[in-house]
């Protein structure tokens, strides 16, 4: 699944280059506001909140016409979700993912845009923060959660004209993150971005 995203990815790029009028480069960086949804669970021993951390990294503009653009990105991004206990500790649940989303821009005036697209996403760390642990236990949660997540994102960006630009954007979460045998539970990945960034 990596080595087909990532051909992917590099084909679509090479493909919109190769036909496209103008290539810009940019970085960006913002908060992120996450959240689980789905399932809390059989007997609603535990609540679902938000999480705030960042993302940050950068992203090419491939221009098509006078309004449409290809975005392709690629950044880190920190997810999760916090967790309420009725009977027993509360703690954040830290998913760490490299994310490259592939998004289509239209530019419904000069600056503004809309954009749409999928976003996929690659696990590389997974804790949860706050929780006590037995002894012999960790806080390495890794085996615990798939490590490929596909999203469909969507949002709205301003860009100045010296090139600073800003976007919010949402992400809502295609898969079952969870990777435990004799787990019911289903949850997903919901991000909330609000963006800062410079187009080069």
């Amino acid at each position: 699944m990596k080595k087909i995203l990532l051909f992917t990815v590099l084909g679509v790029f090479a493909f919109t280059t190769a036909h496209s009028q103008e290539v810009r480069f940019g970085a960006k960086a913002g908060v992120n506001l996450a959240f689980l949804s789905g399932d809390s669970d059989g007997n609603f021993s535990f609540a679902l909140g938000v999480r705030g951390d960042l993302h940050i990294g950068g992203l090419a503009e491939i221009s098509l016409s006078e309004k449409f653009s290809l975005q392709p990105e690629l950044w880190y991004s920190s997810e999760g979700s916090d967790y309420s206990m009725l009977f027993g500790p509360s703690y954040e649940l830290k998913l760490n993912y490299i994310r490259v989303p592939v998004l289509a821009k239209y530019y419904i005036v000069k600056g503004l845009s809309v954009e749409a697209g999928p976003s996929f996403g690659m696990l590389i760390s997974a804790k949860k923060d706050g929780y006590t642990y037995e002894d012999g236990e960790n806080d390495d949660e890794m085996e615990n959660f798939k490590s490929f997540d596909a999203a469909v994102a969507v949002g709205v960006s301003y860009r100045l004209d010296m090139g600073i630009f800003f976007s919010v954007r949402y992400n809502l979460g295609l898969m079952d993150i969870h990777d435990r045998e004799g787990y019911n539970i289903k949850n997903q990945n919901n991000v909330i971005q609000i963006s800062t960034g410079y187009m080069f």
